[in-house]
Protein backbone atom coordinates (compact mmCIF):
# COMPACT_ATOMS: atom_id res chain seq x y z
CA UNK A 1 0.00 0.00 0.00
CA UNK A 2 1.04 3.71 -0.55
CA UNK A 3 2.29 5.85 2.12
CA UNK A 4 -0.53 7.71 4.26
CA UNK A 5 -2.53 10.07 2.78
CA UNK A 6 -1.90 13.35 4.53
CA UNK A 7 -5.92 15.06 4.28
CA UNK A 8 -8.79 13.97 5.13
CA UNK A 9 -11.08 15.48 1.76
CA UNK A 10 -10.43 14.30 -2.04
CA UNK A 11 -12.36 17.15 -4.21
CA UNK A 12 -12.97 17.23 -8.05
CA UNK A 13 -13.12 20.01 -10.57
CA UNK A 14 -16.55 20.58 -11.93
CA UNK A 15 -14.69 19.84 -15.33
CA UNK A 16 -14.05 16.27 -13.66
CA UNK A 17 -17.61 15.45 -13.44
CA UNK A 18 -18.54 12.20 -15.54
CA UNK A 19 -19.57 12.82 -19.50
CA UNK A 20 -21.15 9.57 -19.81
CA UNK A 21 -22.63 7.04 -17.26
CA UNK A 22 -21.65 3.81 -16.71
CA UNK A 23 -23.45 0.74 -17.93
CA UNK A 24 -22.94 -2.70 -15.85
CA UNK A 25 -25.07 -4.46 -18.83
CA UNK A 26 -21.68 -4.48 -21.11
CA UNK A 27 -19.75 -6.36 -19.21
CA UNK A 28 -22.09 -9.18 -16.85
CA UNK A 29 -21.60 -12.70 -17.62
CA UNK A 30 -25.17 -12.93 -17.57
CA UNK A 31 -28.06 -10.67 -17.84
CA UNK A 32 -31.03 -10.80 -16.41
CA UNK A 33 -34.16 -12.00 -18.23
CA UNK A 34 -36.39 -9.49 -20.04
CA UNK A 35 -39.54 -8.26 -17.48
CA UNK A 36 -42.91 -10.92 -18.37
CA UNK A 37 -46.04 -9.91 -18.32
CA UNK A 38 -48.91 -11.93 -16.37
CA UNK A 39 -49.48 -14.02 -19.44
CA UNK A 40 -45.25 -14.97 -18.45
CA UNK A 41 -44.44 -13.31 -22.06
CA UNK A 42 -42.09 -11.11 -22.44
CA UNK A 43 -43.17 -7.26 -22.03
CA UNK A 44 -43.48 -5.18 -24.96
CA UNK A 45 -42.01 -2.02 -24.99
CA UNK A 46 -44.72 -0.06 -26.31
CA UNK A 47 -46.98 -1.26 -23.17
CA UNK A 48 -44.37 0.53 -21.03
CA UNK A 49 -43.91 3.64 -23.20
CA UNK A 50 -47.34 4.18 -21.33
CA UNK A 51 -45.59 5.20 -18.42
CA UNK A 52 -41.95 5.74 -19.45
CA UNK A 53 -40.71 7.95 -22.35
CA UNK A 54 -38.43 6.46 -24.92
CA UNK A 55 -34.85 7.52 -24.15
CA UNK A 56 -35.43 5.37 -20.78
CA UNK A 57 -36.53 2.35 -22.06
CA UNK A 58 -33.76 2.31 -24.79
CA UNK A 59 -31.35 3.02 -21.44
CA UNK A 60 -33.25 -0.17 -19.77
CA UNK A 61 -32.54 -2.58 -22.66
CA UNK A 62 -29.40 -1.40 -23.94
CA UNK A 63 -25.87 -3.04 -23.65
CA UNK A 64 -23.96 -0.03 -24.74
CA UNK A 65 -21.44 0.58 -21.78
CA UNK A 66 -21.20 4.73 -21.52
CA UNK A 67 -24.13 6.54 -22.23
CA UNK A 68 -24.23 10.28 -22.77
CA UNK A 69 -25.13 12.27 -19.90
CA UNK A 70 -27.40 15.47 -21.47
CA UNK A 71 -25.29 18.86 -21.05
CA UNK A 72 -28.09 20.35 -19.22
CA UNK A 73 -28.50 17.67 -16.67
CA UNK A 74 -24.21 17.66 -16.42
CA UNK A 75 -24.90 21.40 -15.94
CA UNK A 76 -27.40 21.24 -13.18
CA UNK A 77 -24.91 18.39 -11.49
CA UNK A 78 -22.80 21.17 -10.91
CA UNK A 79 -25.13 22.20 -8.25
CA UNK A 80 -23.17 20.06 -5.99
CA UNK A 81 -21.31 17.51 -8.22
CA UNK A 82 -18.82 16.46 -7.69
CA UNK A 83 -19.36 15.14 -4.16
CA UNK A 84 -16.68 15.06 -1.83
CA UNK A 85 -14.73 11.68 -1.00
CA UNK A 86 -13.30 11.72 2.63
CA UNK A 87 -11.16 9.74 4.85
CA UNK A 88 -12.60 9.05 8.26
CA UNK A 89 -9.46 9.85 10.16
CA UNK A 90 -11.13 10.31 13.58
CA UNK A 91 -13.48 7.19 13.63
CA UNK A 92 -9.92 5.14 12.33
CA UNK A 93 -8.45 6.40 15.25
CA UNK A 94 -10.96 5.22 17.24
CA UNK A 95 -11.63 1.98 16.25
CA UNK A 96 -7.83 1.80 16.24
CA UNK A 97 -7.87 0.13 13.27
CA UNK A 98 -4.64 -0.31 10.18
CA UNK A 99 -7.74 -0.06 7.69
CA UNK A 100 -8.08 3.28 5.94
CA UNK A 101 -11.63 4.01 5.75
CA UNK A 102 -12.91 6.53 2.99
CA UNK A 103 -16.60 7.33 2.40
CA UNK A 104 -17.94 9.24 -0.62
CA UNK A 105 -20.65 11.88 0.67
CA UNK A 106 -23.87 12.13 -1.27
CA UNK A 107 -25.91 14.46 1.47
CA UNK A 108 -24.41 17.70 -0.04
CA UNK A 109 -26.76 17.48 -3.13
CA UNK A 110 -30.13 20.08 -2.61
CA UNK A 111 -32.01 16.88 -1.41
CA UNK A 112 -30.03 15.91 0.82
CA UNK A 113 -29.20 12.36 -0.82
CA UNK A 114 -27.87 10.33 -3.61
CA UNK A 115 -31.67 10.45 -5.51
CA UNK A 116 -31.15 14.02 -7.07
CA UNK A 117 -28.18 11.76 -9.39
CA UNK A 118 -31.37 10.04 -11.21
CA UNK A 119 -34.85 12.24 -10.95
CA UNK A 120 -32.79 15.24 -12.96
CA UNK A 121 -32.51 13.25 -15.86
CA UNK A 122 -35.78 11.66 -15.69
CA UNK A 123 -37.43 14.84 -15.24
CA UNK A 124 -35.54 15.86 -18.61
CA UNK A 125 -36.13 12.92 -20.79
CA UNK A 126 -39.97 13.26 -19.64
CA UNK A 127 -39.87 17.38 -20.44
CA UNK A 128 -38.28 16.50 -23.53
CA UNK A 129 -41.16 13.91 -24.87
CA UNK A 130 -43.85 16.13 -23.71
CA UNK A 131 -45.24 15.19 -20.21
CA UNK A 132 -46.12 17.39 -18.11
CA UNK A 133 -46.66 15.69 -14.82
CA UNK A 134 -44.81 13.15 -13.09
CA UNK A 135 -45.92 10.84 -10.30
CA UNK A 136 -43.93 8.28 -7.69
CA UNK A 137 -44.11 7.13 -4.50
CA UNK A 138 -41.33 7.94 -1.60
CA UNK A 139 -40.22 5.53 1.31
CA UNK A 140 -38.41 7.89 3.92
CA UNK A 141 -38.46 10.76 1.24
CA UNK A 142 -35.69 11.41 -0.18
CA UNK A 143 -36.31 10.20 -3.46
CA UNK A 144 -40.25 12.35 -3.11
CA UNK A 145 -37.92 15.30 -2.14
CA UNK A 146 -35.33 14.62 -5.19
CA UNK A 147 -38.12 14.23 -7.34
CA UNK A 148 -39.82 17.63 -6.38
CA UNK A 149 -36.65 19.24 -6.88
CA UNK A 150 -36.14 17.80 -10.81
CA UNK A 151 -39.87 18.57 -11.71
CA UNK A 152 -39.58 22.14 -10.16
CA UNK A 153 -36.44 22.83 -12.02
CA UNK A 154 -37.78 20.71 -15.38
CA UNK A 155 -41.23 22.66 -15.00
CA UNK A 156 -43.22 19.64 -13.99
CA UNK A 157 -46.01 18.94 -11.62
CA UNK A 158 -44.99 16.66 -9.30
CA UNK A 159 -47.21 13.82 -6.86
CA UNK A 160 -45.77 12.22 -4.51
CA UNK A 161 -47.36 9.07 -2.44
CA UNK A 162 -45.25 8.64 0.52
CA UNK A 163 -45.87 5.40 2.84
CA UNK A 164 -47.67 6.42 5.82
CA UNK A 165 -45.57 4.75 8.70
CA UNK A 166 -42.64 7.31 7.01
CA UNK A 167 -45.06 10.14 6.30
CA UNK A 168 -46.32 10.00 9.96
CA UNK A 169 -42.85 9.46 11.34
CA UNK A 170 -41.12 12.14 9.37
CA UNK A 171 -43.48 15.16 8.49
CA UNK A 172 -40.73 17.63 7.33
CA UNK A 173 -39.89 15.54 4.62
CA UNK A 174 -43.60 15.97 3.42
CA UNK A 175 -42.86 19.72 3.97
CA UNK A 176 -40.16 19.64 1.62
CA UNK A 177 -41.55 18.11 -1.24
CA UNK A 178 -44.44 20.77 -0.44
CA UNK A 179 -42.47 23.43 -0.68
CA UNK A 180 -40.75 22.63 -3.72
CA UNK A 181 -44.88 22.17 -5.04
CA UNK A 182 -45.17 18.60 -4.98
CA UNK A 183 -48.45 17.23 -4.23
CA UNK A 184 -47.66 14.18 -1.00
CA UNK A 185 -50.63 11.70 0.13
CA UNK A 186 -49.59 9.11 2.93
CA UNK A 187 -50.26 5.45 1.01
CA UNK A 188 -52.32 4.03 1.28
CA UNK A 189 -55.02 6.67 0.05
CA UNK A 190 -58.52 6.24 -1.07
CA UNK A 191 -57.46 7.92 -3.67
CA UNK A 192 -56.56 4.61 -6.33
CA UNK A 193 -58.34 1.51 -6.48
CA UNK A 194 -55.14 0.11 -4.90
CA UNK A 195 -55.08 2.23 -1.92
CA UNK A 196 -58.46 1.43 -1.52
CA UNK A 197 -58.43 -2.12 -1.75
CA UNK A 198 -55.60 -2.48 1.39
CA UNK A 199 -57.59 0.01 3.56
CA UNK A 200 -60.60 -2.62 2.89
CA UNK A 201 -58.47 -5.14 3.99
CA UNK A 202 -56.42 -3.02 6.85
CA UNK A 203 -57.61 0.49 7.79
CA UNK A 204 -54.31 1.08 9.76
CA UNK A 205 -52.03 -0.48 7.03
CA UNK A 206 -48.71 1.28 7.65
CA UNK A 207 -48.16 0.87 3.83
CA UNK A 208 -45.28 0.01 1.95
CA UNK A 209 -43.07 0.90 -1.21
CA UNK A 210 -44.80 -1.82 -2.73
CA UNK A 211 -48.77 -0.57 -2.20
CA UNK A 212 -47.24 3.32 -2.94
CA UNK A 213 -45.84 1.93 -6.02
CA UNK A 214 -49.49 0.43 -6.61
CA UNK A 215 -50.56 3.84 -6.55
CA UNK A 216 -48.29 5.85 -8.79
CA UNK A 217 -48.71 3.75 -11.23
CA UNK A 218 -52.54 3.24 -11.63
CA UNK A 219 -52.30 6.83 -11.33
CA UNK A 220 -49.74 7.63 -14.66
CA UNK A 221 -51.36 4.79 -16.61
CA UNK A 222 -54.71 6.44 -16.32
CA UNK A 223 -53.51 9.97 -17.51
CA UNK A 224 -52.08 11.34 -20.98
CA UNK A 225 -49.65 13.98 -19.96
CA UNK A 226 -48.62 11.89 -16.60
CA UNK A 227 -45.73 9.70 -16.77
CA UNK A 228 -44.06 7.54 -13.85
CA UNK A 229 -40.89 7.77 -12.21
CA UNK A 230 -38.82 5.33 -10.09
CA UNK A 231 -36.35 5.99 -7.55
CA UNK A 232 -34.58 2.61 -7.88
CA UNK A 233 -34.50 -1.28 -8.96
CA UNK A 234 -34.76 -0.50 -12.75
CA UNK A 235 -31.68 -0.38 -14.92
CA UNK A 236 -31.80 3.41 -15.71
CA UNK A 237 -32.25 4.18 -12.59
CA UNK A 238 -28.57 2.60 -11.05
CA UNK A 239 -27.27 3.34 -14.84
CA UNK A 240 -27.62 7.63 -13.32
CA UNK A 241 -26.48 6.68 -10.61
CA UNK A 242 -22.80 5.44 -11.49
CA UNK A 243 -21.83 8.88 -11.57
CA UNK A 244 -20.65 8.26 -8.02
CA UNK A 245 -18.65 5.33 -8.44
CA UNK A 246 -16.99 7.20 -11.59
CA UNK A 247 -16.06 10.28 -9.60
CA UNK A 248 -15.02 8.05 -6.44
CA UNK A 249 -12.68 6.02 -8.48
CA UNK A 250 -11.09 9.07 -9.76
CA UNK A 251 -10.69 10.71 -6.64
CA UNK A 252 -8.84 7.36 -5.08
CA UNK A 253 -6.42 7.29 -8.35
CA UNK A 254 -5.03 10.73 -6.69
CA UNK A 255 -4.37 9.60 -3.68
CA UNK A 256 -3.13 6.53 -4.85
CA UNK A 257 -5.80 4.05 -3.64
CA UNK A 258 -7.69 0.95 -4.76
CA UNK A 259 -10.63 -0.32 -2.16
CA UNK A 260 -10.51 -3.69 -0.85
CA UNK A 261 -14.10 -3.70 -0.08
CA UNK A 262 -17.07 -1.09 -1.20
CA UNK A 263 -20.19 -1.15 0.91
CA UNK A 264 -23.14 0.26 0.52
CA UNK A 265 -26.82 0.09 2.09
CA UNK A 266 -29.02 -1.69 0.10
CA UNK A 267 -33.18 -1.70 -0.81
CA UNK A 268 -33.84 -1.48 -4.45
CA UNK A 269 -30.03 -1.19 -5.33
CA UNK A 270 -30.37 2.33 -6.79
CA UNK A 271 -27.23 3.75 -3.80
CA UNK A 272 -25.58 0.83 -4.10
CA UNK A 273 -25.45 0.25 -7.82
CA UNK A 274 -24.36 4.02 -8.11
CA UNK A 275 -21.36 3.15 -6.04
CA UNK A 276 -20.70 -0.39 -6.70
CA UNK A 277 -20.69 -0.87 -10.49
CA UNK A 278 -17.96 0.91 -11.69
CA UNK A 279 -15.77 -1.33 -9.45
CA UNK A 280 -17.82 -4.32 -10.44
CA UNK A 281 -17.02 -3.66 -13.53
CA UNK A 282 -13.33 -3.77 -12.82
CA UNK A 283 -13.71 -6.61 -11.09
CA UNK A 284 -15.40 -8.42 -14.70
CA UNK A 285 -13.36 -6.98 -16.99
CA UNK A 286 -9.55 -6.10 -15.52
CA UNK A 287 -9.57 -9.19 -12.93
CA UNK A 288 -9.47 -6.35 -10.17
CA UNK A 289 -10.05 -8.19 -6.77
CA UNK A 290 -12.22 -6.30 -4.72
CA UNK A 291 -14.97 -7.16 -2.90
CA UNK A 292 -18.23 -5.51 -2.93
CA UNK A 293 -21.09 -5.70 -0.28
CA UNK A 294 -24.61 -4.69 -0.21
CA UNK A 295 -26.13 -4.20 3.26
CA UNK A 296 -30.15 -4.30 4.07
CA UNK A 297 -31.50 -4.65 7.00
CA UNK A 298 -32.39 -7.68 8.98
CA UNK A 299 -35.71 -7.11 9.29
CA UNK A 300 -36.40 -6.86 5.26
CA UNK A 301 -33.73 -8.67 4.41
CA UNK A 302 -34.63 -9.21 0.51
CA UNK A 303 -30.72 -10.46 -0.66
CA UNK A 304 -29.74 -12.33 2.40
CA UNK A 305 -33.46 -14.40 2.91
CA UNK A 306 -35.80 -13.99 0.00
CA UNK A 307 -36.10 -16.09 -3.16
CA UNK A 308 -34.95 -15.32 -6.53
CA UNK A 309 -37.81 -16.02 -8.85
CA UNK A 310 -39.91 -13.77 -11.02
CA UNK A 311 -42.09 -11.42 -8.97
CA UNK A 312 -43.98 -8.44 -9.25
CA UNK A 313 -42.45 -5.29 -8.05
CA UNK A 314 -45.99 -3.70 -6.48
CA UNK A 315 -48.57 -5.31 -3.87
CA UNK A 316 -52.07 -4.79 -6.91
CA UNK A 317 -49.18 -6.64 -9.44
CA UNK A 318 -49.55 -3.57 -11.99
CA UNK A 319 -45.65 -3.48 -12.62
CA UNK A 320 -44.33 -6.05 -15.46
CA UNK A 321 -42.53 -9.63 -13.44
CA UNK A 322 -38.90 -9.09 -12.69
CA UNK A 323 -36.35 -11.23 -12.19
CA UNK A 324 -34.88 -10.26 -8.56
CA UNK A 325 -34.71 -11.51 -5.16
CA UNK A 326 -37.51 -10.74 -3.26
CA UNK A 327 -39.58 -11.57 0.18
CA UNK A 328 -42.83 -11.74 -2.02
CA UNK A 329 -44.73 -8.73 -3.19
CA UNK A 330 -47.70 -9.37 -0.87
CA UNK A 331 -44.54 -8.78 2.14
CA UNK A 332 -45.22 -6.21 4.44
CA UNK A 333 -41.83 -5.19 6.11
CA UNK A 334 -41.95 -4.07 9.74
CA UNK A 335 -41.81 -0.07 10.54
CA UNK A 336 -38.10 0.44 10.62
CA UNK A 337 -36.84 3.85 10.77
CA UNK A 338 -34.84 3.10 7.88
CA UNK A 339 -38.00 3.70 5.18
CA UNK A 340 -35.73 3.73 2.27
CA UNK A 341 -34.80 0.14 2.89
CA UNK A 342 -38.29 -1.78 3.58
CA UNK A 343 -38.73 -3.02 -0.19
CA UNK A 344 -40.07 -6.80 -0.56
CA UNK A 345 -37.80 -6.92 -4.41
CA UNK A 346 -34.44 -5.77 -5.31
CA UNK A 347 -33.12 -4.24 -8.46
CA UNK A 348 -32.68 -7.32 -10.99
CA UNK A 349 -29.10 -6.58 -11.71
CA UNK A 350 -28.21 -6.51 -8.32
CA UNK A 351 -29.88 -9.55 -7.61
CA UNK A 352 -28.21 -11.15 -10.71
CA UNK A 353 -24.79 -10.48 -9.58
CA UNK A 354 -25.07 -11.98 -6.09
CA UNK A 355 -26.96 -14.67 -7.46
CA UNK A 356 -23.74 -15.60 -10.10
CA UNK A 357 -21.43 -14.77 -6.60
CA UNK A 358 -19.97 -11.29 -8.10
CA UNK A 359 -20.98 -9.25 -4.62
CA UNK A 360 -22.19 -10.10 -1.33
CA UNK A 361 -24.77 -9.27 1.21
CA UNK A 362 -25.16 -8.57 4.90
CA UNK A 363 -28.15 -7.59 7.05
CA UNK A 364 -28.45 -6.02 10.22
CA UNK A 365 -30.26 -4.79 12.98
CA UNK A 366 -31.38 -1.00 13.19
CA UNK A 367 -30.17 -1.12 16.79
CA UNK A 368 -26.78 -2.18 15.92
CA UNK A 369 -27.38 -0.09 12.73
CA UNK A 370 -27.60 3.19 14.97
CA UNK A 371 -25.02 2.55 17.13
CA UNK A 372 -22.93 2.77 14.08
CA UNK A 373 -24.80 6.04 12.69
CA UNK A 374 -24.05 7.78 16.34
CA UNK A 375 -20.37 7.00 16.34
CA UNK A 376 -20.03 7.53 13.06
CA UNK A 377 -21.16 11.14 13.73
CA UNK A 378 -19.69 11.32 17.16
CA UNK A 379 -16.00 10.81 15.21
CA UNK A 380 -17.17 12.62 11.53
CA UNK A 381 -19.46 15.15 12.35
CA UNK A 382 -21.96 13.93 10.16
CA UNK A 383 -25.26 13.06 11.24
CA UNK A 384 -26.23 9.88 8.49
CA UNK A 385 -29.48 8.78 7.34
CA UNK A 386 -30.67 5.62 8.67
CA UNK A 387 -30.18 3.85 5.62
CA UNK A 388 -27.35 5.14 4.64
CA UNK A 389 -25.71 3.83 8.38
CA UNK A 390 -26.18 0.10 7.19
CA UNK A 391 -23.36 0.85 5.01
CA UNK A 392 -21.42 2.34 8.15
CA UNK A 393 -22.45 -0.16 10.54
CA UNK A 394 -20.29 -2.85 7.95
CA UNK A 395 -17.67 -0.47 7.17
CA UNK A 396 -16.57 -0.45 10.69
CA UNK A 397 -17.24 -4.35 11.28
CA UNK A 398 -14.73 -4.61 8.21
CA UNK A 399 -12.38 -2.10 9.88
CA UNK A 400 -12.11 -4.51 12.97
CA UNK A 401 -11.80 -7.42 11.10
CA UNK A 402 -8.69 -5.91 9.55
CA UNK A 403 -7.36 -4.69 13.06
CA UNK A 404 -7.88 -8.34 14.05
CA UNK A 405 -6.23 -9.68 11.01
CA UNK A 406 -3.48 -7.30 11.23
CA UNK A 407 -4.38 -6.06 8.05
CA UNK A 408 -4.20 -2.69 6.57
CA UNK A 409 -7.27 -2.81 4.17
CA UNK A 410 -9.04 0.14 2.04
CA UNK A 411 -12.10 0.67 2.52
CA UNK A 412 -14.71 2.41 0.78
CA UNK A 413 -18.35 3.28 1.44
CA UNK A 414 -21.44 5.51 0.14
CA UNK A 415 -22.64 7.76 2.93
CA UNK A 416 -25.53 8.27 0.40
CA UNK A 417 -27.44 10.77 2.56
CA UNK A 418 -27.93 13.09 5.72
CA UNK A 419 -30.32 12.49 8.56
CA UNK A 420 -31.00 15.90 9.32
CA UNK A 421 -35.07 14.92 9.02
CA UNK A 422 -34.76 11.81 10.88
CA UNK A 423 -34.69 12.93 14.58
CA UNK A 424 -37.02 11.01 15.76
CA UNK A 425 -35.43 8.06 15.05
CA UNK A 426 -32.04 8.85 17.06
CA UNK A 427 -34.42 10.21 19.77
CA UNK A 428 -35.74 6.63 19.65
CA UNK A 429 -32.35 5.37 20.37
CA UNK A 430 -30.77 7.61 22.64
CA UNK A 431 -33.53 7.09 24.78
CA UNK A 432 -33.92 3.61 24.89
CA UNK A 433 -36.68 2.94 22.64
CA UNK A 434 -35.64 1.48 19.72
CA UNK A 435 -35.72 -2.25 19.31
CA UNK A 436 -35.03 -4.40 17.01
CA UNK A 437 -37.57 -5.97 14.83
CA UNK A 438 -37.68 -9.66 14.37
CA UNK A 439 -38.40 -11.02 11.02
CA UNK A 440 -41.17 -13.10 10.57
CA UNK A 441 -39.95 -16.36 8.04
CA UNK A 442 -43.61 -17.35 8.25
CA UNK A 443 -44.72 -14.40 7.08
CA UNK A 444 -42.07 -14.45 3.81
CA UNK A 445 -43.25 -17.79 2.77
CA UNK A 446 -47.09 -17.18 2.87
CA UNK A 447 -46.21 -14.22 0.57
CA UNK A 448 -44.05 -16.65 -1.36
CA UNK A 449 -46.51 -18.76 -2.10
CA UNK A 450 -48.38 -15.86 -4.04
CA UNK A 451 -45.75 -15.77 -6.41
CA UNK A 452 -46.81 -16.16 -10.15
CA UNK A 453 -46.30 -19.23 -11.57
CA UNK A 454 -43.77 -18.76 -14.25
CA UNK A 455 -41.63 -21.41 -14.78
CA UNK A 456 -38.16 -21.18 -14.18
Amino acid sequence: MAEAFDGTKVLLSESEIPTHWYNIQADMPNLPPPPLGPDGKPVDPAALARIFPLPLLEQEMTRERWIAIPEEVRTLYRLWRPTPLYRARRLERALDTPAEIWFKYEGVSPAGSHKLNTALPQAYYNREAGVRQLVTETGAGQWGTALSIASRMMGLGCTVYMVRVSYDQKPYRRILMETYGAEVYASPTDRTAAGRAVLAQDPDSPGSLGIAISEAVEVAASRDDTNYALGSVLNHVLLHQTVIGLEAKRQLEKVDRYPDVVIASCGGGSNFGGVAFPFVGDKLTAGRRVRVMAVEPSACPTLTQGRFAYDFGDVAGLTPLLRMYTLGHQFMPPGIHAGGLRYHGDSPLVSQLYHDGIIEARAYGQVAVFEAAVQFARQEGILPAPESAHAIRAAIDEALAAKEAGERRVILFNLSGHGHFDLAAYSDFLAGRLEDVAFDPAAMERSLAALPAIPD
